[in-house]
């Protein structure tokens, strides 16, 4: 250990004594410092017990240093403005230079709209930045945050005070299909719809999914998947249907324009899509870049819904 520490050197100590030597003055150096000259008095003399030499004399009405003190002056005095400037300083951050990596959580129907055009406009503004993303939903989410996400983008319920919320859209739900197989009419009953087999997206892995919990009536579902991910390429060329959020439906559609949507004969509220973060993130100016265009990706995903 430096014989410094194991002295209990107190380094505010030295930011005394070099204001005294700059001053010359006692009384000169406890204005600066917002200090009494007391103060000032006992931190010489406990620096000069710790360092075990004279640092000042008096010369007129001022001090002087002596040449141990002229030497500790010129040690210190570059590296005390250094940190102090460091401190002081306002932080510069640029997307454009920055190798952070922010871990994202993110519900697979936002991975669907939200991660491509993340990438494309990072590629484009902060290059060298990089995303982990994340599977979360609601029931997952919280803990997720808990353990380390940056920010994540889901359908959430309670949530600790800690984390911050910004509501990005709240969308409703469409009846999606290939109708080169299944023909709809423009406006289906709910016995037609109930009558079509389904491909349901169930996070707990069963035959059931929000229609059940709306409607409280079954459907006749053939398939059960856990992500949305699948949904185009199992109705791409069947006569099964899918109940999905609008956005999903939009994003499926721009690479397989051929499958339809009809409206639900039922009503079904959508739960709010939010951007969630921990507050300790809120001046972090990596993870506020990313929520601010997280934030513009959803405002230009608005017209589709």
């Amino acid at each position: 250990m430096n014989a410094g520490y194991g002295r209990d050197l107190d380094l505010n100590l030295l930011r005394v004594f070099v204001v005294v030597a700059d001053t010359g003055s006692v009384t000169a150096a406890a204005s600066r410092l917002y200090l009494t000259q007391p103060a000032v008095s006992a931190a010489l003399r406990r620096l000069t017990t710790t360092i075990g030499a004279p640092l000042f004399v008096r010369r007129g009405r001022g001090l002087a240093l002596t040449g141990r003190g002229a030497r500790l002056h010129a040690a210190l005095s570059p590296h005390l403005q250094a940190i102090v400037d460091a401190a002081l300083s306002e932080p510069h951050w640029s997307p454009a230079t920055s190798e952070r990596t922010l871990r994202l959580g993110l519900s697979d129907t936002c991975e669907l709209w939200l991660l491509p055009a993340l990438l494309r406009d990072l590629a484009r503004e902060a290059p060298r930045m990089r995303v982990i993303a994340v599977p979360v939903q609601f029931r997952t989410v919280a803990a997720a945050l808990a353990s380390g996400l940056d920010a994540a983008v889901t359908v959430a319920d309670e949530l600790p005070v800690t984390v911050r919320r910004q509501p990005l859209f709240c969308g409703g739900f469409v009846c999606l299909f290939d109708p080169r197989h299944t023909r709809l009419r423009r406006k289906l009953t709910a016995d037609e719809y109930f009558a079509l087999e389904h491909v349901i997206v169930s996070y707990n892995g069963d035959l059931r999914g929000i229609v059940e919990d709306v409607v409280q009536r079954p459907r006749n579902v053939r398939c059960s998947v856990s992500s949305f991910a699948m949904l185009g390429a199992l109705l791409d060329g069947s006569s099964l249907v899918a109940t999905v959020p609008d956005l999903v439906a939009a994003n499926i559609r721009e690479t397989r324009s051929h499958l339809a949507t009809r409206p639900l004969p039922f009503e079904i509220e959508g739960t709010p899509t939010e951007l969630l973060w921990p507050s300790g993130t809120d001046d972090d100016e990596a993870c506020r870049f990313v929520r601010g265009k997280i934030l513009e990706l959803a405002r230009s995903a608005l017209p589709r819904l």
